[in-house]
């Protein structure tokens, strides 16, 4: 399927989660390695599948170190993909990514203040070279986001893609001395941390990857650092605007929020239950029993199985809960 882009490798909920910029950025490759390494082991070439590999990196607060970030992304994927996996087509050497910026340091105090941290994480994420950004809104700690707010998100964007014109330079940063030196020392983490999931491996990444998450080392590592950034927090060696310091204002009114409402989840009910109602239901049942029978085979290639059950409007739920009845549900064990 030489047009389906298969998977965008996510950093994004590791970040949200509480691990630093270097752990988002080192656990988000690793696990593109993974996949890297699975796809060669099913016989494709490298260059087959590689260009189609894209990623999803969260754009946090800290300005230079979340461009320090994305620099040394495509350093490393260019370099493993051409020394280790014998890439030769450029585009397979390319970290494409989407970046979008960081629910988790909006705060719900003064939340109007949040329009000014989207705006300068974005703009790290654009001087990082993202291809593709989301805006959070203003009122993300609150509620989802209403009309207004969604659009000054939007908004903000746009002024950065027409008005500061600063997509039209790529790596405007480069040959900052600080931005070159600290990009050089996100590599060099990150590539400390690749030497601690190979070594879990004994050598490959995929097997790596996989004991790391089976015994909770990758779960361990971010509540670590989720719970230093918190103790930060508490102790006032790190500021947030709002929350623990500069809290004149916090007693003012909230902004107007969304509000989800019991007639807003009868109607989507309704039409679920529509749907349901027009549906051929033998069809429906038809194909998710062929799906759960392919699921088993490991050989079976379960897309053409996957489009008719949605022709068919079944739902992702049924889908969902086929395949989970074949394959099982991880759940993740906390190590104490």
């Amino acid at each position: 399927m030489p047009r389906w882009h298969s998977v965008s490798i996510s950093g994004y909920h590791i970040r949200e989660a509480g691990s630093t910029a270097v752990e988002e950025l080192a656990f988000t490759l690793a696990n593109g390695f993974a996949y890297v390494e699975l796809a060669l082991q099913a016989g494709l070439p490298i260059d087959a599948f590689a260009p189609r590999l894209s990623f999803f990196f969260n754009a946090h607060i800290d300005f230079f170190e979340e461009i320090a970030k994305y620099r040394a992304a495509r350093r490393i994927w260019a370099r493993w993909m051409k020394d280790r996996y014998g890439a030769t087509d450029p585009r397979s050497m390319q970290c494409r990514f989407h970046a979008q910026t960081a629910g988790v340091s909006l705060t719900a105090q003064q939340p109007e203040i949040n329009i000014a941290r989207t705006a300068i994480e974005a703009m790290a994420a654009v001087l990082g070279g993202t291809q593709s950004l989301h805006t959070n809104s203003m009122d993300e700690a609150l509620a989802l986001p209403t009309e207004k707010a969604a659009r000054i998100a939007l908004r903000t964007q746009q002024v950065i893609a027409h008005e500061t014109n600063v997509a039209h330079v790529a790596d405007p940063l480069g040959g900052s001395h600080f931005v070159e030196a600290l990009t050089d020392e996100v590599e060099r983490q990150a590539e400390e941390i690749f030497a601690k999931i190979a070594e879990f491996g004994d050598g490959s990444m995929l097997e790596g990857t996989i004991r790391g998450i089976e015994e909770n080392w990758f779960q361990g590592r971010i509540a670590d650092s989720a719970f230093e950034l918190e103790r930060a927090l508490n102790d006032g060696r790190r500021i947030t605007v709002g929350v623990n310091a500069f809290t004149e204002g916090n007693e003012e009114d909230q902004i107007p929020l969304l509000r989800i409402t019991n007639e807003d989840e009868q109607r989507q009910r309704k039409r679920l239950a529509d749907v349901r109602g027009r549906r051929d239901q033998a069809a429906v049942d038809a194909v998710l029993a062929e799906l759960a029978t392919q699921a088993a085979d490991p050989e079976i290639n379960l897309m053409p199985t996957l489009i008719a059950a949605s022709e068919a409007y079944a739902s992702v739920g049924e889908i969902m809960s086929t395949l989970g009845g074949v394959f099982g549900r991880h759940v993740e064990v906390p190590t104490i």
